[in-house]
């Protein structure tokens, strides 16, 4: 016997093969969704990874004025407070500063200490395939004093993976990101403690 589908039946297969196109269609949003999810998260990610990055080698430059304390002014190279320049780091055309403060020792050790930081801030502490990968994206370091305030400002700027706003207050490596948004900076003050 031969079994002849009535209509019904072809009107149920038609319906199911909608069903399932609509879910798969669903399926297909909820995964994009997912992908997106994925690639922000990563990018916040490395975003934070910058910045701890960043307040380490910042941690570092504080911690060798205040080891070398006495030629202090050694290290504040950074005299254009509105444009933060110059800088260490990326595109940086510092060389090796002079200093005529302290001892011959202290002026060396200075000269080493920026030396160093400068390479740190290159990314020169890791390295892949020849080429520096230990620090952030365009890392530049300020260090700049106020005379006024009696205070040592260092900062290290690098830039971001999206844009946030502009940091205020902070010019080291201004314009050189393109779109300030994506300069990010953090910075801290160093008061020098006159010790008799």
């Amino acid at each position: 016997m031969d079994h002849v589908p009535d209509e019904k039946g072809s009107e149920d297969r038609g319906t199911s093969l909608i069903e399932v196109l609509v879910s798969m269609l669903i399926l297909l949003i909820a995964v994009l969704g997912l992908v997106g999810l994925q690639v922000r998260a990563q990018q916040s990610e490395m975003e934070s990874y910058q910045r701890a990055q960043a307040l380490i080698l910042l941690q570092d430059m504080v911690g060798r004025i205040n080891a070398n304390r006495k030629v202090a002014g050694c290290y504040a190279v950074t005299t254009d407070l509105a444009s933060g320049a110059p800088y260490f780091g990326t595109d940086s055309a510092i060389g090796t500063p002079t200093c005529t403060a302290g001892t011959a020792e202290q002026q060396a050790i200075a000269a080493r200490d920026m030396e160093d930081w400068n390479d740190l801030l290159l990314g020169a502490a890791e390295v892949a395939a020849g080429s520096n990968v230990g620090a952030m994206v365009g890392a530049r370091g300020c260090v700049s004093y106020d005379a006024a305030t009696d205070l040592y400002m260092v900062t290290v700027a690098w830039q971001g993976l999206g844009a946030t706003f502009e940091p205020v207050g902070q010019n080291c490596g201004r314009g050189q990101y393109g779109d300030e948004t994506q300069r990010r900076v953090v910075s801290q003050s160093v008061r020098i403690a006159n010790l008799l």
